[in-house]
């Protein structure tokens, strides 16, 4: 882990994994106000106060105690990508709904816009690209994967994650008390609808 200074009031720690990240967020987030993401973690505060308490910490695996809600997001399987999706792990446009909705996600850190996550831990099978050419518009709701890693558009957007499907739930709204749906530490379990 690389620590690095991110301005006057803040520390990067420079993780070598996604696993790596967790567990410094896991040991320190509730000690300070600290964001997961990819491979990072960011901390807020006096930096001399940070580096202190870094030194004092041992990165713990995270435990279920972390753990958030279970949440349920129902998707029609009919994604502009299935196809490729299919062609690309060898598996049936069924079988990738099926192993899409087969497994348990977990909602890992939010990403490039309000109420957009990036969701871990489902099949290895479904590891696969970006699209070579992102797409100008996607559509909210739209359910798709890139790498190791799912999520859900919360509004419509450019994007060159593969679509897989569509969810009817709103990922983000402003005027609900608690704006975003998913949350870091969710977890996450997809429902074939039709």
């Amino acid at each position: 882990m690389n620590l690095r200074p991110y301005g006057d009031t803040a520390l990067l720690l420079d993780c070598e994994s996604l696993e790596e990240a967790r567990q410094w967020f896991s040991s320190l987030h509730g000690d300070v106000e600290a964001v997961l993401g990819a491979r990072t973690v960011l901390l807020r505060g006096r930096p001399d106060d940070l580096r202190t308490l870094i030194s004092r910490t041992t990165p713990a695996d995270p435990s279920e105690e972390h753990l958030g809600a279970e949440i349920e997001i129902p998707v029609v399987y009919d994604g502009a990508d299935l196809d490729d999706v299919a062609r690309l792990t060898g598996l049936s446009t069924a079988e990738v709904a099926q192993a899409h909705a087969g497994s348990s996600w977990s909602v890992a850190f939010g990403g490039f816009a309000p109420g957009f996550c990036y969701l871990d831990g489902g099949d290895p099978r479904l590891h696969v690209p970006r699209r070579s050419s992102p797409r100008t518009r996607v559509p909210a709701g739209s359910v798709g994967l890139a790498g190791e890693f799912s999520g859900v558009y919360p509004r419509e957007s450019p994007g060159g994650w593969q679509l897989i499907g569509r969810t009817h739930l709103t990922m983000w709204d402003s005027g609900r008390s608690d704006p975003a749906l998913l949350t870091a530490g969710m977890t996450v379990r997809f429902v074939v609808e039709t």
